[in-house]
């Protein structure tokens, strides 16, 4: 059961931050840039109930996903533009949790549709005009130490990928 659970838990496996040439980097921004369309088409044609229905036990709807990935991109695209502009910045957290519970969480989801392609399209033009040394540079995180760009870019792909997966996973199990 604890397999299971696991496997509902992390569908595209679990966060492992690895060494990229140029090319891996330019595919990770793409990949990137493809999510707001990969988002979408993953909850095409849900109804209201089927938007209301846990990924897994104990997990969050579809719809507090659909507006958690625009919450989430949004403090990683301001946390690459704090580090890439100030020096080792320390960056704040947020209780994604408990912004999953407030009451914007429950708006339509085609709200954080339109938010996520646009952030993302304001994201990826950053991302594409960065130099090399500039993927490099860091903030602090208050529980994860230094992070750099590079590394960031790395979480927020595998961050969407995650979260599409729990979607589409769902929708393989219930037949939808």
């Amino acid at each position: 059961m604890t397999d299971d659970l696991e496997r509902l838990r992390y569908p595209v496996g679990k966060f492992a931050p690895r060494a990229l040439d140029a090319s891996a980097e330019r595919s990770l921004i793409d990949a990137l840039a493809a999510q707001p369309a990969a988002v979408a088409s993953a909850v095409t044609g849900l109804d209201e109930q089927q938007l209301d229905t846990p990924y897994r036990p104990g997990g969050w709807t579809v719809r507090q996903v659909v507006h958690h990935l625009p919450d989430s991109h949004l403090n990683a695209y301001v946390r690459m533009k704090k580090a890439v502009t100030e020096d080792t910045p320390l960056i704040s957290t947020y209780e994604e949790a408990r912004w999953a519970e407030l009451p914007d969480s429950q708006l339509p989801i085609d709200v954080s549709l339109r938010l996520l392609a646009v952030l993302h399209e304001r994201w990826i033009a950053f991302l594409r005009g960065l130099a090399p040394e500039q993927l490099s540079r860091t903030f602090r995180h208050p529980e994860w130490n230094e992070i750099s760009v590079r590394v960031t870019l790395q979480l927020y792909e595998w961050h969407g990928r995650h979260h599409i997966a729990h979607i589409t996973a769902l929708r393989e199990r219930e037949g939808w």
